[in-house]
C-alpha cells in the first residue's frame, strides 16, 4: 500500500528531468534507479548499499516506516552519501538510529511529523465527543509501537496530563489473529476510545472480533489501520466512522514546486491515471524528489558529495506537503510537516476521508465534525 504511488511518481519525475536538470547554466542528465525494500529492514540496507557501492548514486531518497527509512539512512551515513527520507515519525527515525539533539547526523535528513503532533491532534479530536476519557492501546512490538507507547516520549505522559486514563496491557506480536485478551480488558475497564499504530490485517482481526464480542467504543483512531482506501474498503460498513491521522490530502493548501500542481490537482491526476483513490504517501513520495532535485540544482552539479550534502542541509523549500527547512528542527537534520486528523464518513455510496481536526495545523481547513461510531 505504501508503494502504490511509486510508479506514478517515478513517471512524473522522469518526465520533469527527461531533458536534464539545469545547474549553474549547464544541463546535466539525471538517472533515477528504483529498488524495493519489501518493507524489510535487512533488504532495505542491502539495496541501499548496492545503490551506493555498485550504482554510485549521488543522493538517496527513501520513505515509509522505520523498517525502510532507518537502514537506508544508516547506510548513507556510513558511506558519506547525502540522503533524504520521510514518512516515518521523526522520533522513531532520529532516536531509533541513535541520534542525539546535540550532534545529529552529517549526511542524512528527514521530514515528517512527530509524536507530539499526533498526540496533540488525537487528544483534541477525542475531546470533541463526550466519552469516559478511557483509552485502550493497541501498540505492536515494533519500532513504531514501542515509540508510541514509550513512557517518556510517547502517548502515556501526555494522556495522563490531559485527564485521559490509559488501558495498556502491553505490546502484541505482529502479525496477530487473536485480540480477545485486549477486548475483554477494554470492556471491563470502560474503554470508549481505542488507539494504536496497527497494520491493516491486524486491525481487521481486532475490529471483527470487537464486533463479535459486543465491544462498541465511540471512537477508534488507529494509525496505519485506516490510512489507505483499499484497507478501509475491506472493512465494509464497519469502516464508517473510523478516524486516523492525515498527513496530506487534496484539501491541504500546498503546491508542488516540481510540477506546479496543487494538492487537489496532484490527487486528481493520480486518480485519472491509475483509477485509484488518492493516498497520503502519494504527496510524500512526490516531495522527496522535489527536495532532492532542488538540492541538486543548488549544489553546483554531481561529483561533490559534500556540496550536495550542504545543499540538502540548507534546504528552504515550499513542497506539496508543506515547507521543508532542516535548519528549524526540532532536532538537527529534521524538518516537521503539518498533521491533522480525519474521519471516514459516508458521502452517498462512498466513504470519504474528511478532515475533522486541525489544532496542530490550522492552515489545513476542517471539512466536517467528528461523529461517534454508530
Amino acid at each position: 500500500m505504501f508503494a502504490d504511488p511509486d510508479e506514478f511518481t517515478l513517471a512524473q519525475v522522469r518526465k520533469v528531468v527527461a531533458q536534464g536538470l539545469k545547474v549553474d547554466g549547464k544541463v546535466i542528465p539525471v538517472e533515477i534507479i528504483y529498488k524495493d525494500s519489501q518493507s524489510n529492514s535487512n533488504r532495505a540496507a542491502e539495496v541501499a548499499s548496492e545503490l551506493i557501492l555498485n550504482d554510485g548514486v549521488d543522493i538517496l531518497v527513501a520513505a515509509s516506516t522505520p523498517a525502510t527509512t532507518n537502514p537506508v539512512a544508516d547506510q548513507a551515513e556510513l558511506n558519506g552519501v547525502p540522503c533524504v527520507t520521510n514518512d516515518t515519525p521523526w522520533q522513531p527515525h532520529f532516536f531509533g538510529r541513535g541520534g542525539t539533539p546535540k550532534k545529529g547526523f552529517e549526511w542524512t535528513y528527514h521530514f515528517f511529523w512527530g509524536l507530539e503532533d499526533i498526540i496533540g491532534s488525537f487528544t483534541s479530536l477525542w475531546s470533541q465527543l463526550d466519552t469516559s476519557k478511557t483509552v485502550g492501546a493497541l501498540w505492536p512490538n515494533d519500532p513504531d509501537g514501542n515509540a508510541w507507547g514509550d513512557k517518556s516520549i510517547g502517548f502515556p505522559p501526555v494522556l495522563d496530563k490531559k485527564g485521559f486514563k490509559l488501558v495498556d496491557i502491553g505490546r502484541y506480536q505482529t502479525p496477530a489473529d487473536d485480540f480477545s485478551s485486549y477486548i475483554i480488558d477494554f470492556k471491563a475497564k470502560g474503554v470508549d476510545i481505542v488507539t494504536g499504530v496497527v497494520p491493516p490485517p491486524d486491525f481487521a482481526n481486532f475490529w471483527s472480533q470487537a464486533g463479535q464480542q459486543g465491544f462498541k467504543p465511540k471512537i477508534v483512531t488507529c494509525a496505519k489501520a485506516s490510512e489507505f482506501p483499499a484497507a478501509v474498503q475491506s472493512f465494509g460498513d464497519r469502516a464508517d466512522g473510523l478516524s486516523v491521522e492525515v498527513w496530506w490530502s487534496p484539501a491541504h493548501p500546498f503546491a508542488s514546486g516540481m510540477t506546479g500542481q496543487s494538492s487537489a490537482e496532484l490527487a486528481k491526476a493520480y486518480t485519472e491515471h491509475t483509477g485509484k483513490p488518492w493516498t497520503m504517501p502519494l504527496a510524500f513520495k512526490h516531495s522527496l524528489f522535489e527536495v532532492a532535485l532542488d538540492a541538486l540544482r543548488r549544489s553546483g552539479g554531481p561529483g561533490n558529495p559534500a556540496a550536495l550534502r550542504d545543499a540538502v542541509r540548507d534546504t528552504d523549500y515550499a513542497s506539496v506537503v508543506g515547507p521543508v527547512n532542516f535548519r528549524k528542527g526540532p532536532v538537527p537534520n529534521v524538518s516537521k510537516t503539518p498533521l491533522v486528523s480525519g474521519q471516514w464518513q459516508r458521502r452517498g455510496r462512498d466513504l470519504e476521508l474528511v478532515v475533522v481536526e486541525n489544532s496542530q495545523a490550522p492552515m489545513v481547513p476542517v471539512q466536517a465534525r467528528l461523529k461517534p461510531i454508530a
